[in-house]
């Protein structure tokens, strides 16, 4: 079969409908990665039988001079609510075969189908005949989770890393304070940067107050060596750098570029880690140093059991997909990019990481979206499948556990903290990511593994400082440049 021939993968209706079913015929074809087109034909008969129904329904309620509810003539309904019963008639008849077509048929689709419902006419005599595409779930072969082998690496939370996790988060609310002398490392500067590429300005970004780390970074791009770059520079002063732009950026012409920025100092700040006193206590709601340390000691141990699955996780994905050759599409990544990076934003909110850190895991996501997207997708689907296989739900209970531990986290209330969630849709992508957690636990249980010293450090320290700014976008293309997006 050549490239541009497609594959029928789905038989035709059977000739009698299921019961209190329509009689469709259906033919799905491949047209690409995870994307099916589906002809199907609605039988005259049972068009006639919807036309009847919706008919008797308006004649039933109805409201026209001279007759009584119920006792106006069809003739008169059918001429003078012509468009309204043609609207519920295809409105009807599409529902019907679609969740029939859904039920009834091998596809799982992941978005609802690309189709124009304003075109589509349903003919006063004869089948109705319509086609569109949608985007499914890939099929996943899972293998026997027994077999699997996995490695899972293990350590003890140490005072000393309670102390160090301590010091971190003083850091979270010490205060600044403006000086006139030159910046050192660890300082904060209020900054201007002014990007150039080839001579030519890309953007200009003003107004943030950032911390001199080794690496500052962008949603597109690291600025590397900016602790040094910036080292003794004071209020007035400009300094210039280099940076890349991640081969991954939103905005395609520029990706791989090399820019240059010059960093103008409008203000060096001094900060001051704020000190474990009972005003602190009082106001992060603990009432000794020895609860807090145990709060925290709990928050690290819950990192641990989130890097225990992270790599219990991609051993588990990277066995079970090796053998898996479907692809995704990148249209289809594009739409699951921000679902994708909302996900692990709240894994490590869950796991207690300081907002320092997510947002420079989040910048380091944005520059490899479409990779890390791709591949988060992939495992979404694997995980989903487990999910499914195994009858994995997720209960109120354990959704208001995650967002307790969340709000204590974030210093929100637990109830504005969900009402946020709602608000913006996130909830669902929490209830996702809990359900995907427990198939992980699941796999866990099923499979064989091998303890190993974890040996990566449980509480690193902060060498990047990340700036929620996109450097490279459409916006800021030549007019020829956008016009060809």
């Amino acid at each position: 079969m050549t490239d541009t021939e497609t594959a029928v993968v789905a038989e035709p209706a059977a000739d009698a409908p299921a019961q209190g079913g329509m009689s469709l015929k259906v033919d799905v074809s491949d047209i690409g990665p995870c994307r099916k087109r589906v002809h199907v034909t609605v039988q005259e008969a049972d068009i006639a039988a919807a036309r009847q129904d919706v008919v008797s329904e308006y004649c039933a309620k109805a409201a026209i001079p001279g007759f009584r509810p119920g006792r106006v003539p069809r003739g008169l309904v059918q001429s003078r609510f012509q468009r309204e019963l043609s609207d519920e008639l295809k409105q009807r008849v599409l529902v019907q075969s679609l969740e029939q077509l859904t039920q009834d048929s091998r596809l799982d689709p992941i978005n609802e189908p690309d189709m124009d419902v304003e075109a589509l006419e349903i003919p006063e005599a004869g089948d109705f005949e319509y086609v569109f595409e949608v985007e499914v779930r890939p099929e996943v072969d899972l293998p026997g989770l027994t077999t699997l082998t996995l490695k899972r690496p293990v350590r003890p939370v140490t005072d000393d890393d309670v102390a160090k996790y301590l010091t971190q988060m003083l850091l979270e609310y010490g205060h600044r304070s403006v000086v006139a002398e030159p910046a050192v490392a660890g300082d904060y500067i209020k900054a201007e940067f002014v990007f150039t590429h080839e001579g030519r300005e890309v953007r200009s970004i003003a107004g943030h107050s950032v911390r001199l780390q080794p690496v500052l970074r962008f949603t597109d791009a690291d600025l590397e060596g900016f602790d040094v770059l910036m080292a003794g520079a004071s209020a007035g002063e400009t300094r210039t750098g280099e940076l890349t732009i991640s081969k991954e950026a939103t905005y395609l012409p520029m990706r791989g570029e090399k820019l240059s920025v010059a960093v103008k100092v409008v203000e060096v700040e001094k900060f001051t880690p704020a000190e474990l006193n009972s005003e602190l206590m009082s106001r992060i709601g603990f009432n000794s140093e020895e609860q807090l340390r145990e709060r925290i000691r709990e928050v690290l141990e819950r990192q641990v059991t989130y890097r225990q699955r992270q790599t219990a996780r991609e051993q588990l994905l990277e066995q079970i997909t090796a053998s898996a050759q479907w692809e995704l599409p990148e249209s289809l990544v594009l739409k699951q990019v921000e679902n994708a990076l909302h996900r692990e934003i709240l894994e490590m909110r869950q796991a207690g990481y300081s907002q320092g850190e997510i947002r420079a895991r989040e910048n380091e996501l944005r520059q490899k979206s479409v990779s890390t997207t791709t591949q988060a997708m992939k495992e979404h689907f694997v995980l989903d499948k487990i999910a499914t296989v195994e009858a994995i739900e997720v209960s109120d209970e354990e959704l208001e556990s995650e967002i307790l531990m969340m709000a204590f986290q974030s210093g929100e209330t637990p109830r504005r903290l969900r009402a946020r969630l709602v608000k913006s849709g996130v909830i669902e992508n929490l209830q996702a990511q809990i359900r995907e957690r427990k198939a992980v636990d699941v796999a866990l249980s099923r499979a064989k593994y091998e303890e190993v010293p974890m040996e990566e450090e449980l509480v690193r320290d902060l060498t990047v400082e990340g700036v929620d700014e996109t450097i490279c976008s459409v916006m800021f293309a030549r007019p020829t440049e956008a016009a060809s997006l």
